[in-house]
């Protein structure tokens, strides 16, 4: 099995990923529905404020703990790949490669694009309001060394098709 690490800032289209993989019948597991499925179970509303005490508290002390449940997942598949979302420190993908081959995807997108995609998404836990703070949050949790460091890239800047053809060419070597 390889894992398939899609990394990026909010809103650059990391989910272009999760639709490759339902296309192609590969696992998909996202950092970002762990978060919201806990603060669901928990009974809490999803507003960035408590978005970011969450996934700052799961992280746990090692920066590790969502990665860890997502990565469980992903090995308990039996798919020749599997793809995790939301990976955002250099320590994540260091202790995804001591359990498995992996490849970090970084999903590109200018700020502009991804601001207006935040406005048009409207999400309980994102909001335009927010965004600094929140590019600023994903950087200090290490996001810039992933998409810096990464295996492959994808410019989600266009057409969606032009961004899945790229995903291809990474993960199909087409």
């Amino acid at each position: 099995m390889k894992i398939f690490i899609v990394t990026g800032m909010p809103a650059s289209g990391k989910n272009l990923a999760a639709s490759f993989a339902r296309e192609h019948r590969y696992p998909y597991f996202s950092t970002g529905d762990i978060v919201r499925a806990e603060i669901t179970r928990r009974g809490l509303k999803a507003d960035p404020e408590t978005s970011a005490r969450i996934s700052t508290e799961m992280r746990e002390d090692d920066g590790l703990g969502v990665t860890k449940r997502a990565v469980k997942e992903a090995l308990r598949q039996s798919a020749d790949a599997v793809f995790i979302e939301g990976i955002r420190s250099w320590a994540e993908v260091e202790w995804i490669r001591s359990q498995t081959p992996c490849s970090v995807i970084a999903v590109v997108a200018p700020r502009d694009i991804r601001l207006e995609r935040v406005k048009q998404r409207g999400r309980e836990d994102d909001s335009a309001d927010h965004f600094s703070l929140r590019d600023s949050r994903e950087i200090d949790y290490g996001v810039a060394v992933c998409i810096a460091l990464a295996d492959g890239y994808v410019v989600n800047a266009g057409a969606l098709e032009d961004a899945k053809r790229q995903l291809a060419a990474i993960v199909l070597g087409q």
